[in-house]
């Protein structure tokens, strides 16, 4: 059955890799607000725009006191290229096995021209600083989607 998480669901405790190897559990960011955002691939359009959108929106996150990590499947070292290649500033994740997106129900069913394919649903979740999905947007449209986070993220109750 697919997971169908909910604004006030725990957002999972899942461990995603760094591009430099690390482990970062979402458990270990605690305590602040955080931007969880899935995407499909790195270096290609929708998820270039989407990273330096967010990258530009760097700052703002910061002063609301909301971090931003962006997670696809992709290996580390291709995170490190992607990064370089666009100078981004948000920090990505790597998810190779699937886990994380199977955890947050962004494995999904997709279709392009009429082949069905197994992929990542582009989503974002706005997580709390106790670790509870204060609210979260699927099938994302990338133009004007973060300043509709950045919203949200602003709106969230100071500590």
């Amino acid at each position: 059955m697919a997971v169908d998480l909910q604004p006030g669901d725990m957002a999972p405790d899942v461990t995603l890799t760094t591009p430099d190897g690390g482990a970062l559990t979402l458990a270990s960011l605690r305590g602040r607000p955080l931007v969880l955002y899935f995407y499909p691939k790195d270096d290609t359009a929708g998820c270039t725009r989407e990273a330096q959108d967010f990258s530009a929106s760097k700052a703002a996150f910061e002063l609301a006191g909301v971090g931003v990590l962006g997670v696809s499947k992709d290996p580390p070292a291709r995170h490190q290229k992607f990064a370089a290649k666009y100078d981004l500033t948000v920090s990505l994740a790597s998810d190779e096995d699937g886990s994380v997106c199977e955890a947050f129900g962004v494995w999904i069913e997709k279709s392009l021209y009429g082949r069905k394919y197994m992929g990542i649903d582009r989503a974002t979740f706005l997580i709390d600083a106790d670790g509870r999905i204060a609210k979260l947007w699927r099938k994302v449209k990338v133009p004007g989607h973060v300043d509709q986070v950045l919203a949200a993220a602003e709106a969230l109750p100071k500590a």
